[in-house]
């Protein structure tokens, strides 16, 4: 079990120290919505799925705000700019922003 601790607090320092603020920034915004997601998907278990169309929305729209922001961490990470030549640090926030758009306004009309 000390193992695991020593483990996790090297992780955990290497992280801090190590991982840019912008990045830091983005994996916020992942564990919200990752945990956002998980409220939801047990709130449908716990209380049920009535306005089905409403929980559907919901927990589509956090799964795709997911990937949209692990997209946009693989962009602005420093260590993948070799990946990502032509592409800047805010075109890839502009791009995430205007998916972010089109998914929402999707997600709005499914709702109904």
């Amino acid at each position: 079990m000390t193992k695991l601790f020593n483990v996790v607090g090297k992780f955990k320092d290497e992280y801090v120290n190590t991982t840019p603020k912008r990045l830091k920034i983005i994996d916020a915004y992942l564990l919200y919505i990752f945990l956002t997601g998980v409220i939801q998907f047990l709130y449908c278990c716990l209380v049920g799925t009535f306005p089905f169309n409403s929980f559907l929305s919901g927990f589509i729209s956090c799964v795709s705000s997911f990937i949209l922001a692990v997209c946009l961490r693989l962009q602005v990470n420093p260590q993948n700019k070799e990946n990502f030549k032509g592409i800047s640090p805010e075109r890839g926030f502009a791009d995430f922003i205007f998916a972010h758009v089109i998914l929402h306004l999707v997600i709005m009309n499914f709702i109904g």
